[in-house]
């Protein structure tokens, strides 16, 4: 007994130390998700960098970003606030096409289970003690844009394309857009973005308050990157706790009822990766064209309908 406790011990103490060994490394130099700094003001910056993909979100760089803020909030003492940007001419084109032709091959009870642990790699973002703040550098579409919206505030260049355009792929939204879009910028527009897919630019995304600020006059998006370090530095010399706990009560205004949605989108995600418009959809952005979505669903067999409008039939 006593050789084999020992033996259980030496194997969890394996693992312990594999974990700090992962922990410690990452955000290294040349990862798919970079930790620079903290700065002299205790601003740390947290960078997507996959720029060859317009830092397209895998779940390599899910699981990377996910040990970069578990590190970062270990660290915390150092740090005052954290700006998030993307590597290169963008802050992040979305999602992956393999990944999503791997969805369509796969069945609807998994397909909703991987996409709820990859929603919640991301918003880990959202487990940060300190502020985030987006600098959305260039393009942050589909899932990119979601990442945006769950940091604390966003600052955008003025010519940088933001949209949730999930639909205009044959795909439900998800991670959260459904949820945190409505609270940001109201929900008349929030339906109207995510039901057409409509793409924004900085400026029209700063109309309608979903950035906080739009900044001119650079091509490469590093003005907003400068903008978002700078109001992320007016955060981290204030004081600390208050801070801190402004930030708690400002995320659990948003908290409520989101784990409800992102099942919700997650389910909803599944369903959609079964259709042809799916295909359709990731075709058409391949092959850059316009997509034919032909899909059309009647619900005469569903009968009456025992929803908000019980009673009424279709």
């Amino acid at each position: 007994m006593l050789a084999r406790g020992f033996s259980c011990v030496r194997v969890a103490s394996a693992r312990v130390a594999q974990s700090t060994r992962a922990a410690s490394t990452a955000g290294a130099p040349g990862s798919l998700v970079e930790l620079i700094g903290p700065d002299a003001q205790g601003v740390a910056t947290i960078q997507l960098n996959a720029p060859a993909t317009l830092n397209a979100l895998t779940i390599p760089m899910g699981e990377e970003f996910e040990r970069v803020v578990a590190r970062v909030a270990e660290e915390s003492s150092s740090v005052g606030a954290v700006v998030l940007r993307g590597a290169g001419r963008a802050f992040s084109a979305g999602g992956d096409l393999e990944f999503l032709r791997r969805r369509n091959m796969d069945s609807p009870s998994r397909n909703a289970s991987i996409m709820r642990r990859f929603y919640e790699r991301f918003l880990s973002v959202r487990r940060l003690p300190v502020p985030v703040v987006a600098a959305i550098n260039g393009p942050a579409i589909g899932a990119g844009l979601c990442l945006a919206l769950a940091c604390d505030v966003r600052v955008a260049a003025a010519s940088a394309k933001m949209g949730v355009t999930f639909v205009g792929l044959g795909l439900h939204p998800g991670m959260g857009a459904t949820h945190t879009l409505p609270r940001i910028v109201g929900a008349q527009t929030a339906a109207r973005l995510l039901l057409t897919g409509d793409v924004v630019s900085g400026e029209e995304a700063a109309a309608l308050g979903m950035v906080a600020e739009a900044v001119s006059g650079d091509d490469d998006g590093e003005a907003a990157v400068a903008k978002a370090t700078e109001l992320a530095a007016r955060m981290a010399s204030k004081a600390p706790a208050a801070v801190r706990a402004t930030v708690r009560t400002l995320r659990l205004g948003t908290e409520d009822g989101l784990e409800r949605a992102l099942w919700r989108e997650a389910d909803a995600q599944a369903q959609s990766y079964a259709t042809a418009d799916l295909v359709e959809g990731v075709s058409a952005i391949e092959q850059k064209r316009r997509p034919n979505f032909t899909q059309r669903e009647g619900y005469a067999e569903a009968g009456v309908w025992h929803g908000p409008l019980s009673g009424r039939r279709l």
